[in-house]
């Protein structure tokens, strides 16, 4: 991997903003997500150390798994419906839950949002959203805290590839159901996750989307846009 962040902790064992910076743009290429073409991203691809690393490895330099380093299916195919049916977003305040890169929040502002907030716990979020933005020549809010339960009062709700983890999902379904019930529109990407719920979703779109045989079990995933309904 290029280069240790152990010299950017700051004394509460958080990583500074330049460590977080310099490890993203020694780690990525600028490149864009093959079904959003429109948006340019800091990933990681077969020539950058990180995309090798397993998550022990990652681990053991205090380093979460970097979903934010990945286009995933999920957030592509819900990136890919934003842009295409801008209405969805246009001049609403806008939520990209669990953002990752930034991608949906991304493409939530380039269709005309009014305020879009991305939202993901992992503290390198921040500055790959902020640093990903910039490359679109966008600026996006962003929370570091756990949304889940909460109410900022968004029009929209948007969630790439959440439904992987069972204990996350078990989490997500009443949140969800709850912000639909006092009007919100919530919005989830999803190719298929094992935990995605049953029934009370409505499909909107479906795209095939091309993906990498190293994080995925195929190079094309089936990915749908439902609605909470």
């Amino acid at each position: 991997m290029a280069g240790s962040l152990s010299h950017g902790r700051a004394r509460s064992g958080a990583v500074t903003p330049k460590a977080a910076r310099d490890f993203i743009l020694a780690n990525t290429a600028l490149m864009a997500p093959p079904h959003v073409p429109e948006i340019k991203l800091h990933l990681a691809d077969e020539a950058h150390d990180l995309w090798h690393k397993t998550e022990e490895e990652l681990a053991a330099i205090g380093l979460p798994p970097p979903y934010w380093a990945f286009a995933w299916a999920g957030g592509q195919g819900l990136a890919r419906y934003v842009l295409d049916q801008p209405q969805t977003v246009r001049n609403k305040y806008v939520l990209d839950f669990a953002s990752g890169s930034g991608l949906v929040a991304i493409a939530a502002a380039k269709a005309g949002a009014r305020e879009v907030v991305a939202a993901d716990i992992d503290p390198f979020c921040r500055m790959a959203v902020e640093l990903n933005s910039r490359a679109n020549g966008l600026r996006l809010g962003f929370s570091g805290v756990d949304r889940i339960g909460t109410d900022d009062g968004w029009d929209v709700v948007l969630a790439g590839d959440v439904f992987y983890d069972k204990p996350l999902a078990d989490r997500l379904g009443p949140w969800f159901a709850a912000l639909r019930q006092r009007g919100a529109t919530v919005l989830v990407g999803d190719p298929g996750r094992a935990y995605l719920p049953k029934g009370g979703l409505e499909a909107l779109a479906v795209y095939e989307v091309a993906v990498t045989r190293a994080l995925e079990d195929s190079e094309v995933k089936r990915t749908t846009v439902w609605r909470f309904a």
